[in-house]
């Protein structure tokens, strides 16, 4: 597993990335995520690119962790049950390739561990996993406004009460030995 001197690595999306990082930040053993875009074809793009669909990039998040605290595995596993695996290109309202559940090792091993982890996770879903396992490219930090969004915004948006509350509350139910 990629080690840094910030911690271990793992880059995953699972539709907007907001309610990803939302997901991660509140884990025990993660140092930091950041949301931004992957997996796509141009250089350097931005929130209005990515949301129309024609970069390639998905809306993703780079975790820094702990693995001492925290595994990859258990990081892949409460990223599978955290969101809707079994969607093709979407999660819930948010619809188009940038919104695709992925993984993107970062290393061989990762990759065999993003294997079995959809593995493990089948059993947990009635429709079969659709997540990709997709080669790590450059990895595009989003702009500062969508960095830590939900903790800023929370239940003033909208969007957040309907789609990312739910989320953490699931979290918060099924993982709440690993939260922070």
């Amino acid at each position: 597993m990629e080690q840094q001197a910030r911690g271990a690595r793992a880059i995953v999306a699972g539709g907007c990335f907001w309610c990803t990082e939302a997901i991660f930040a509140r884990l025990r053993g993660v140092i930091s995520v950041t949301s931004g875009y992957t997996g796509g074809h141009v250089a350097d793009p931005d929130y209005r690119a990515v949301c129309t669909g024609r970069t390639g990039h998905a809306e993703a998040v780079d975790i820094r962790f702990d693995p001492e605290l925290i595994s990859y595995g258990e990081i892949l596993d409460i990223f599978l049950a955290t969101h809707d695996p079994t969607q093709l290109n979407r999660q819930g309202p948010d619809i188009g390739p940038q919104y695709r559940s992925a993984i993107f090792p970062l290393s061989t091993e990762q990759e065999a561990e993003a294997r079995a982890a959809i593995a493990r996770a089948q059993a947990d879903w009635p429709a079969p996993i659709v997540t990709t396992i997709e080669p790590a490219g450059p990895f595009f930090p989003a702009e500062p406004e969508h960095q830590g969004y939900f903790d800023r915004v929370g239940d003033r948006n909208p969007y957040c009460t309907a789609v990312i509350s739910p989320k953490v509350r699931k979290l918060m139910a099924t993982h709440a030995d690993r939260l922070k």
